[in-house]
């Protein structure tokens, strides 16, 4: 039988190029395993489901990753973000702007911080659990860090780094005590963020409201499984001679795994987006030392010419056209305040026109110069925050 009509599976250039990403991330990370392991050599066979289920995890972040980049307003952001921070003129500037956000927004979460005391301790329990976990297990994991015992001393263990030997250490020592129980510490720090992130869960009425099994129980619900079995495994070694260890392995490779292979698609990817948001910063920092755009209604300045131009430019990716025949080229060179009044002044031209009277009952044009005032109570008091101070000026 011939088939008359054939389906083209029509392929866009940019899942092409995420697709090249990924399996050059891939790739790229493969050959680390194999080198740093020294061929294999000290690559342990067992933790072979750990190593594919990274290397899926890395394909599908890369690919997520590089399908964000090249979204259009996401384009527009991480290309100025670099062209700003690489301006000689705020070259200084801008490497102590990271060094400040690195240590708030990464080191202690003050971005966080600011949206309660408690969340925060959550966040910041979690996030230092998890990092702990991942720098100890990867490496160990893809046969980069081992440990051996001394020839003749069976007291003593050797670290390798790479195959390289790095230090030793007495294992009844206080360093051999931290070391080999650098899982422990980690779980335990995951453990008491999620109990602090899900009481707030169920007693915060405000998060009930608009929370979803997928994207906040769930990965709660993970990391505490990853916790809890790794230290069951700790207290089966440790107390009960070994009971139930095989099982209690399999169960933890279990969590470990499904987690992996869950990263790419679910809220744990925001922990790779969240880093390219320093870029926002340097872009906004640099905004406010270039010249504003004025408003071509009312002649206040009420952001950068940057920010209007690559707003522009975005809109038309986008397929949006927001161009104005006269003087004023684009929407987006009136201001918020301006942008509003505009629009009470066409209603009120449309109602006059309705009514037949030719008067306009919202209200005449303002004058040449001054610039409408918005209807929030104060500066800072707007959905916004400080930005109606920056941006939606009184």
């Amino acid at each position: 039988m011939r088939l008359k009509h054939m389906t083209r599976l029509d392929i866009r250039p940019e899942n092409l190029k995420a697709t090249a990403w990924g399996t050059a991330a891939t790739a790229v990370l493969g050959v680390l395993i194999v080198a740093g392991s020294r061929r294999l050599n000290h690559f342990d066979a067992a933790l072979v489901g750990y190593t594919f289920a990274v290397l899926f995890a890395t394909f599908g972040v890369t690919y997520r990753y590089a399908m964000w980049l090249m979204r259009p307003t996401t384009a527009i952001y991480w290309r100025r973000g670099w062209q700003v921070f690489l301006r000689p003129k705020y070259i200084g500037r801008n490497i102590a702007l990271w060094i400040r956000h690195v240590g708030s927004d990464f080191v202690l979460n003050a971005f966080v911080f600011r949206r309660g005391k408690a969340r925060w301790m959550a966040h910041w329990l979690i996030m230092w659990g998890c990092v702990l976990a991942t720098a100890i297990t990867f490496p160990l994991v893809f046969g980069w860090v081992h440990f051996a015992t001394v020839t003749g001393d069976f007291g003593t263990y050797e670290a390798f780094v790479f195959g390289f030997p790095v230090s030793r250490f007495q294992i009844d020592s206080l360093i051999g005590f931290l070391t080999f129980h650098g899982l422990v510490w980690a779980s335990i720090l995951v453990t008491l963020g999620v109990m602090l992130a899900m009481r707030r869960r169920m007693r915060d009425r405000s998060a009930a409201a608009i929370q979803q099994f997928g994207e906040d129980f769930l990965p709660l619900i993970l990391l505490f499984a990853i916790s809890v079995t790794g230290l069951m495994l700790t207290a089966s070694y440790t107390w009960m001679k070994g009971y139930a260890y095989d099982f209690l392995a399999i169960l933890h490779a279990i969590t470990v795994i499904f987690t992996l292979l869950w990263l790419p698609f679910g809220k744990f990817f925001h922990i790779f987006q969240r880093p390219a948001q320093i870029g926002v910063a340097f872009y906004k920092e640099v905004g406010r030392l270039e010249p504003p755009a004025h408003c071509r209604r009312c002649g206040h300045g009420f952001t950068s010419e940057l920010h209007v131009r690559d707003l522009i430019e975005a809109e038309r990716v986008l397929g949006y056209r927001y161009d104005i025949d006269g003087e004023v080229e684009h929407y987006q060179w009136i201001c918020p305040p301006c942008r509003r009044s505009m629009l009470v002044l066409a209603q009120g031209r449309a109602w006059a026109d309705e009514l037949g009277t030719g008067v306009y009952p919202l209200g005449g044009e303002s004058p040449d110069g001054v610039t409408p005032r918005f209807g929030n109570a104060g500066v800072n008091q707007g959905p916004l925050g400080s930005e109606d101070r920056d941006n939606f000026h009184p």
